[in-house]
This record gives structure tokens, C-alpha cells and sequence, in this order.
């Protein structure tokens, strides 16, 4: 039996992205989560790593670029950090994936959180490529 899917975020990277998400607003804002990454129980994020949003409407979308997100990747590498998830704000909309968020979502078992300004609320999902799918999850700030 697998336990249900839990995030643990420090409390310190909460606040970076929250204030990320302030300060970009109103377009969103994205970034790459590198820790330890457990696919069904617990993942723990370390460290967060802000990316520029390249989507043609920032507004209401997010796009990493993908030069910039391999990038990224190197450095979680060189750090012993596995990729652990994704995070992007919604900044008036609700802290849940968007149909544009499933279509996609290309990283199984990872997590996706999601930050909403208006109204303020974080959740996280993880997505579940088998069935396509997004499974809410917990979030443990610490």
C-alpha cells in the first residue's frame, strides 16, 4: 500500500515564492522544485529555482523555456537534487490545475504547485500519467 502523496516545502522557499508571485503580478510566475523525490509518498523540496515565463500570454499561461529548463536541470544535477516538481501561480485563479495545465503536464509522479493571489490559497497535485491526471496532494510547510 502506498501512502498518499505528500509535498514538504520549507517554510523559507514558501515565502520566496510567495513573494515572486507578488511581484510579478499580474502575470504568472514559474519555477523548478530540486530535493528528494518520492513518486507515491513523500517528496521533500531543498531548494526552488525561479525561470523567466516565456508564454505568449503571461497572464493566463506559463511556459518554462526549454534551453533555460535543461539548464536548470544541470544545476540540480551538480547539486545531488533530484527534480521533485513544478511550480507556477494562477494570480486570479484558483490554487487547482487549469485545463491548460493537464494538457500539459509532462511529468509523471511529480508534483505541480500552484499558488492563487486571489484568493489566497497554495495546493499541489501530482500528475498521474497513467490515467492523465492531476491527484491532489498535501503540503507540509516547514
Amino acid at each position: 500500500m502506498t501512502a498518499d502523496p505528500e509535498l514538504v516545502v520549507p517554510i523559507a522557499i514558501r515565502d520566496a515564492i510567495l513573494e515572486r508571485a507578488r511581484d510579478g503580478h499580474p502575470e504568472e510566475v514559474c519555477g523548478v522544485f530540486g530535493g528528494g523525490y518520492d513518486p507515491d509518498g513523500r517528496s521533500r523540496v531543498h531548494s526552488q529555482y525561479p525561470a523567466d515565463n516565456v508564454a505568449e500570454t503571461p497572464r493566463t499561461r506559463y511556459r518554462i523555456d526549454p534551453e533555460a529548463q535543461l539548464e536548470l536541470f544541470d544545476r540540480l544535477e551538480e547539486r545531488g537534487e533530484e527534480i521533485v516538481g513544478f511550480y507556477h501561480t494562477h494570480p486570479r485563479g484558483p490554487p487547482r490545475p487549469s485545463d491548460t495545465d493537464v494538457a500539459r503536464a509532462t511529468w509523471p509522479d511529480r508534483s505541480y504547485l500552484i499558488v492563487s493571489l486571489e484568493p489566497h490559497e497554495i495546493g499541489s497535485w501530482r500528475w498521474r500519467a497513467d490515467d492523465e491526471r492531476f491527484e491532489r496532494e498535501a503540503v507540509v510547510f516547514e
